[in-house]
């Protein structure tokens, strides 16, 4: 098989495998120890520095408007559209080290990996233009959300110029443990 096809087909098993039950994901983030000894590095799969767990103001209007045109979009299953809201390149993080999406196709990956659709039930501005999403899962045309529906996930969004250049999955519970402090040193993050 070409190695070029392997990336896309491993960044979609990896993604899909993250989109698992959400109280399951708390309950991992709970039991992670909260600051790392000393010299023990910390996981990749821990939210790098600088990323907020909760809102501490309100959301940026266009900020606001770029994430609900992404969930519509997404929800509507025009993978197209959703995916032309993305810079490139762009990061994200779902329950999977820090991954670089460095094309167009990457993004549309990302995007069509996303088994639920969903619409935001809140929204709020944190440190970092950052903006804090809630959302409820819907089914999203042309995939699968299985028992996902219904459910509640968190996001931390940032966009700029109107596109989205990060996104991380945020565990249920504002208040869990194991993703505060920030490391003293940036996650190492993975090119697709």
């Amino acid at each position: 098989m070409n190695p070029r096809r392997l990336v896309p087909i491993a960044l979609l098993t990896a993604l899909l495998a993250a989109c698992g039950d959400s109280k399951q994901t708390s309950d991992r983030a709970r039991s992670a120890p909260a600051v790392p000894a000393p010299g023990e590095r910390r996981s990749a799969l821990e939210l790098p520095a600088g990323v907020p767990l909760k809102a501490t103001g309100a959301a940026d209007p266009g900020a606001a408007r770029v994430v609900r045109a992404w969930a519509g979009a997404l929800r509507a299953g025009d993978i197209a559209a959703a995916s032309a809201l993305w810079a490139v390149p762009s990061k994200v993080q779902n329950g999977t080290p820090v991954l670089r999406l460095s094309s167009a196709g990457a993004v549309r990956v990302f995007n069509e990996a996303l088994p639920c659709g969903s619409v935001v039930t809140s929204t709020g501005g944190a440190p970092h233009d950052f903006t804090v999403v809630t959302v409820r899962l819907t089914r999203r045309r042309g995939a699968d959300c299985a028992s996902g529906v219904g459910a509640v996930a968190r996001t931390a969004i940032r966009v700029q110029d109107a596109k989205i250049t990060e996104w991380y999955r945020l565990p249920d519970d504002p208040d869990a443990p194991g993703l505060l402090p920030p490391p003293d040193e940036p996650v190492d993050s993975t090119t697709i």
